[in-house]
């Protein structure tokens, strides 16, 4: 048996056994489908390496405009704003006007603590 057919017998079930009980109390705790999509979405955002940057950028500094974060992140400024565009309206980064300039930030702690969990997970595989 090669290495693919061993980690496609661990994914799935040999005696097809279903534990009524167990089952049951996986869905009673199961997050809803519409929570999940909107998790999805975040991990989707989450999922674009020049996003992730800037959010560890602001996580770093806590406010950047524009031109700083895509000096930053060594990113042209049209793309870092829409990246910042779609952040912004997914909840995750927020804005303030000084005069001309647009400032960013993370949106709440959530974001930060939430940054730090994945990246611990990564540093650990």
């Amino acid at each position: 048996m090669d290495q693919d057919q061993n980690v496609r017998s661990l994914d799935s079930c040999v005696s097809h056994a279903i534990d009524g009980d167990r089952v049951a109390e996986a869905r009673s705790r199961l997050i809803s489908k519409e929570e999940a999509n909107r998790l999805g979405e975040l991990f989707r955002l989450l999922g674009d390496s020049t996003r992730t940057r800037i959010l560890y950028a602001l996580v770093e500094v806590g406010e950047l405009c524009v031109c700083d974060i895509a000096a930053t992140v060594e990113a042209p400024e049209t793309s870092v704003s829409h990246a910042l565009r779609l952040l912004r309206t997914a909840g995750i980064v927020k804005n303030r006007r000084s005069g001309r300039v647009i400032y960013y930030s993370l949106d709440d702690a959530h974001v930060r603590l939430l940054l730090d969990v994945l990246r611990e997970h990564v540093r650990h595989l």
